[in-house]
C-alpha cells in the first residue's frame, strides 16, 4: 500500500482547440503537445509556462512521436499524412501524404516508423528512405493506439473492433496473438517497463492486465466511469497513470493492481473536462496530462510506502 499526495504545479494555456496529442522530447526536460487547432507546441519541464510554436497544420492532430535517433519529432496530421520537424534546427524537413483517414498513434522502432490509422491500415514508414515500405490491412475498423514492447519484438495494435492484436516485428505478415475481452474500442496500451505486462484500457471504462508470456488475461479491473484514453506508467513499473473521459486521473498500484489516488477537478483543480493523454515524465517525476479543456497539467506527486 501507499499514501500518495497530489499538488498541481501548472496549468498551461496558450491551444486553441481540444489537445489530444502527447509526447515526452528526446530530451526529456522537453514535450510537445498537438490539438484540433493544428498546433504543435514545446514545452520546457523546467521553466514550463512559455511555450514555443514548433508547427502550425491546417487539420487536427491526434498523434506525435518523436525519432530519438535523428532527433525528429514526427507528426500525425489527420487526413493527410506525417510531417517531420529537426528539433535542432525547430524546422519541418520533410513530410509524407499517407491516408485521407484520421491518423491516431505513431511509434517509431529503428528506422521504421508505424502510423495506426482511421482506415483499420498499419502503415510503414521508412524513416531514411522517407517513404512507404508497406500497408498492413488489420481491422475493418479504426486502429487506435500502438505500444511497443521494451525489447522490440512486439507491437500491440488497440483497435476498435475490441481488440487488440500482437505483431511481431521480424515479420509483420500476420498477428500471433489476438487478445479478446473488452467491449468496445482500446484506446489505451501500455508494457510494463520489465515487459511482464501489457495493460489495456477502452471505451468500456476498463483495464485488463496481460501477462506477455503467454497473452493470457490475469485481471480484470472496472477503472473509470466513461472510456479511458490513455496509460502511462512509471519509469520503475511500480505505479501507472489512467486517464478518462470521465475527466479523472488515476494512480494505480501495479503489484496490488488496486487503486492508489483520484485526481479530479473538486480536490485537485483538476481538468474539467476529457482528458485525452497522460505520460509520467522520466525527467522529473511529474504527471503531465491533456484535456478537451485546451489546458496542459503538469502534477507533482509524493508516494509514501505504508
Amino acid at each position: 500500500m501507499a499514501k500518495i499526495h497530489v499538488k498541481k504545479l501548472h496549468s498551461l494555456t496558450g491551444h486553441n482547440d481540444c489537445i489530444y496529442a502527447l509526447v515526452e522530447g528526446v530530451n526529456s526536460k522537453f514535450f510537445y503537445t498537438g490539438a484540433g487547432d493544428g498546433m504543435v507546441v514545446e514545452w520546457d519541464l523546467d521553466s514550463p509556462k512559455d511555450g514555443y510554436l514548433i508547427a502550425k497544420l491546417p487539420s487536427s492532430i491526434y498523434a506525435l512521436e518523436v525519432d530519438r535517433v535523428r532527433n525528429f519529432l514526427i507528426i500525425g496530421q489527420n487526413y493527410e499524412g506525417v510531417h517531420v520537424i529537426d528539433l535542432k534546427e525547430k524546422k519541418e524537413v520533410w513530410n509524407l501524404k499517407l491516408t485521407t483517414f484520421s491518423i491516431y498513434d505513431l511509434k517509431i522502432v529503428g528506422h521504421l516508423l508505424f502510423v495506426a490509422t482511421g482506415e483499420g491500415v498499419l502503415h510503414v514508414v521508412d524513416m531514411e528512405q522517407r517513404a512507404i515500405k508497406k500497408h498492413i490491412k488489420l481491422s475493418s475498423k479504426s486502429l487506435r493506439v500502438l505500444a511497443l514492447s521494451p525489447d522490440a519484438s512486439h507491437l500491440a495494435v488497440g483497435c476498435s473492433d475490441y481488440q487488440i492484436k500482437i505483431l511481431q516485428l521480424s515479420r509483420l505478415d500476420q498477428p500471433i496473438a489476438l487478445l479478446k475481452g473488452h467491449t468496445n474500442s482500446v484506446f489505451a496500451l501500455s508494457y510494463s517497463p520489465d515487459g511482464r505486462y501489457l495493460i489495456s484500457g477502452a471505451r468500456d471504462a476498463c483495464l485488463k492486465f496481460w501477462n506477455t508470456s503467454s497473452y493470457q488475461l490475469e485481471e480484470h479491473v472496472v477503472a473509470h466511469l466513461y472510456a479511458i484514453n490513455y496509460v502511462s506508467f512509471r519509469v520503475d513499473g511500480a505505479f501507472a497513470v489512467t486517464c478518462s473521459m470521465d475527466k479523472t486521473l488515476k494512480i494505480w498500484d501495479i503489484n496490488s493492481r488496486s487503486l492508489g489516488k483520484v485526481i479530479d477537478k473538486a480536490r485537485h483543480a483538476g481538468h474539467g473536462t476529457s482528458i485525452n493523454k497522460v505520460f509520467w515524465s522520466t525527467y522529473s517525476g511529474a504527471i503531465v496530462s491533456v484535456s478537451d479543456d485546451r489546458t496542459v497539467a503538469i502534477w507533482q506527486l509524493d508516494i509514501e510506502t505504508l
